[in-house]
């Protein structure tokens, strides 16, 4: 099968696209004729709250051969696009959708693919946003109307679904586990590298932090839970840190809390995550958490809020602790649970979620889905 997936991939970067990466790696390996196309500009720079949209030298991210092809907001590379992907005379195009900004330009390429006689199927991180705008629910509900079938790998997002588009097919995937970031360290050597207490408990803030991640739940929990626990915060800040800066400053925590503010190439993700002893998910929102598929890799537990697909990622597959709610207390009773307790349950079901969350099986849901 010819299989195109038009997506952010190389030199674009961020979670989706090397979830992305992987999906085309994985078609490939099944047999698949595949092919990247990509955006020429994704969003405008004023829209993007990081600091940049690219790969930079230091990333040492995995190339993709991608073709650039898709700017979100010059409509005339919307029907250059499909024009473009049908020539390639695909049987099946993937693309993939977790924002309304996208609803547009994405939209439009598959209606026109689509008449053409083109398969599409999209996989949908989301259908509501974290961050919800008022012009969400109708750009999302006319993106629906264009696909034939859907990929959705969380039962919230599913739940989103029915309400937007009841009709629309669609298959319920689990999110694969990222095997591309190599091998574990010593935990020595991780917390020497991190100038991190050798004999802490260390809990893991990992990724892009954004106000929804609650990462101001979790700093005020920190005062709540013993002088052994420390915080590592790892990951590049969605607008301006600052806020949480004076928070930590004003923490009796704050010589517990480390941070890796940046932007964490691939590189650097085993020292990280062999550093950590239990990495904290306090969200406000969720739908499912693509941090998951890197903490299984490397056997460290999650403690996770009870909002959107977290309770059945991490609670009910035993791959984690549930908190209460999403307030400071009771993240803070959640890991004070954790660090009582036995890791070997957790250890065991990371292990099963390993054999269960595939990226063969993901790749044949997908195809699947346009059958």
């Amino acid at each position: 099968m010819r299989i195109a997936i038009l997506s952010t991939f190389y030199p674009l970067r961020g979670g989706i696209a090397q979830f992305n990466a992987d999906l085309l790696e994985s078609f490939a390996r099944e047999g698949h004729t595949v092919k990247a196309f990509t955006f020429s500009r994704q969003y405008p720079d004023f829209l993007f709250p990081g600091k940049t949209q690219y790969v930079t030298p230091e990333d040492d991210a995995r190339r993709v051969d991608s073709e650039a092809v898709l700017d979100t907001i010059n409509p005339f590379t919307y029907c250059s696009t499909a024009r473009k992907i049908a020539s390639w005379q695909p049987d099946l195009v993937v693309v993939r959708y977790w924002m309304s900004f996208f609803a547009p330009s994405l939209g439009t390429v598959i209606r026109r693919l689509r008449r053409r006689g083109i398969k599409v199927v999209t996989i949908l991180d989301n259908v509501l946003p974290h961050e919800p705008k008022f012009y969400d629910k109708p750009f999302t509900r006319w993106f629906l109307k264009q696909n034939e079938a859907a990929v959705v790998m969380s039962d919230q997002v599913l739940s989103d679904l029915d309400s937007l588009a009841p009709t629309l097919k669609r298959v319920r995937a689990e999110h694969p586990i990222y095997d591309h970031f190599g091998a574990k360290v010593s935990r020595e050597e991780a917390r020497g590298r991190l100038n991190l207490p050798q004999d802490a408990r260390v809990l893991l803030f990992f990724g892009f932090i954004r106000a929804y991640k609650g990462l101001d739940i979790l700093i005020d929990a920190m005062s709540r839970l013993p002088e052994d626990c420390h915080l590592l915060v790892a990951g590049e800040p969605y607008g301006s840190f600052e806020q949480y800066q004076r928070q930590i400053d004003a923490s009796p925590a704050r010589g517990r809390i480390h941070l890796e503010v940046r932007y964490i190439s691939d590189n650097e993700v085993p020292v990280l995550m062999s550093a950590a002893d239990v990495c904290v998910l306090p969200y406000r929102s969720a739908t499912q958490s693509g941090i998951t598929g890197i903490t299984t890799l490397f056997d460290i537990p999650c403690v996770a809020t009870p909002v959107g697909g977290l309770p059945e990622t991490v609670g009910a597959s035993g791959i984690g602790l549930m908190a209460e709610d999403c307030t400071p207390d009771a993240v803070a009773a959640a890991v004070s649970k954790f660090f009582e307790g036995e890791k070997e349950p957790y250890l065991k079901a990371m292990a099963a979620w390993r054999e269960s969350h595939t990226w063969k099986a993901f790749a044949e849901a997908v195809i699947s889905c346009a059958r």
